[in-house]
C-alpha cells in the first residue's frame, strides 16, 4: 500500500508542467512547436536559455519535493525501506511529467525529472551522472545521446552501490530498489526511439545548433 501512496504522490508532483506552464504564460502551447516534447530541451530551442534553466529547474524540483516529501512521512514507520520509497516517489513524478492527465497524456520525456531522483541517491551518484551527461554533451553537443546514457549508467551506479551497503537495506529491497530503477530506465531509453534513429541516421539535431 505504501509504494501505491508514494506513487500517486509523486504522480501529483509530476503533473506540474513546467515547459506548459512556461509556454502558455508567452502564449504557446510549447507541445506544438519544435520536437513537441514537454521538456527543458525543447523549451530550450523554442524559448530560449531562460526557458530552458526555468524548466529544467521546476522539473528536477518536483522529483525532488516529491521524494522529500515521502521520506518525511514514511521516516518513523518504514526506515529501513526509504531509499526504495523514494524511487517510487520519483518513479510516479516521472509517470505524471511524461503522461500529464490534464493534458491528455502529453508530457515530457522525465529526463529533468530523472535528474531529480539522481540528485535524492547521494552524491557520488549525482557526481557520474553529471560528469558522464556533461561530457557526452560537451563532446558531441546531442542532448539525447546524453539523456540516454544517463539512465543506462544510473541502473549499474546503484546496483554497485547498493551491493556495497550504500543504501542499506536488505537485499530483497534492493532488488526491488533496482527493478523500479531499471523500468524508468527503459521508459527513457523508449521515450527516446525517435531520437535513437536520428543518431543512428545522422540527422539527430545538436544543442545550440543553427539552422
Amino acid at each position: 500500500m505504501e509504494r501505491i501512496v508514494c506513487l500517486a504522490i509523486g504522480y501529483l508532483f509530476g503533473i506540474f508542467q513546467t515547459a506548459y506552464i512556461y509556454g502558455k504564460m508567452n502564449g504557446i502551447d510549447i507541445r506544438e512547436y519544435g520536437s513537441g516534447n514537454a521538456g527543458t530541451t525543447n523549451a530550450l530551442r523554442v524559448l530560449g536559455k531562460k526557458a530552458g534553466v526555468i524548466v529544467l529547474l521546476g522539473d528536477v524540483a518536483k522529483t525532488v519535493l516529491a521524494v522529500v516529501l515521502v521520506k518525511v512521512i514514511f521516516a518513523r514507520t518504514h526506515g529501513d525501506m526509504l531509499p526504495l520509497l523514494g524511487m517510487y516517489a520519483a518513479a510516479g513524478a516521472i509517470l505524471g511529467h511524461n503522461f500529464p492527465v490534464q493534458l491528455g497524456f502529453r508530457g515530457g520525456k522525465g529526463i529533468a525529472c530523472t535528474a531529480g531522483l539522481v540528485l535524492t541517491l547521494g552524491p557520488i551518484v549525482t557526481i557520474l551522472e553529471a560528469v558522464t551527461f556533461l561530457l557526452t554533451v560537451g563532446l558531441t553537443r546531442y542532448v539525447s545521446l546524453g539523456s540516454i546514457l544517463v539512465v543506462i549508467e544510473l541502473v549499474i551506479d546503484i546496483a554497485v552501490l547498493g551491493q556495497r551497503g550504500y543504501y542499506g537495506m536488505s537485499q530483497g529491497h534492493l532488488l526491488e530498489f533496482y527493478l523500479v530503477c531499471t523500468a524508468l530506465s527503459l521508459m527513457a531509453i523508449y521515450r527516446h526511439r525517435t531520437n535513437i534513429k536520428r543518431l543512428l541516421s545522422g540527422t539527430e539535431n545538436k544543442i545550440f545548433q543553427k539552422k
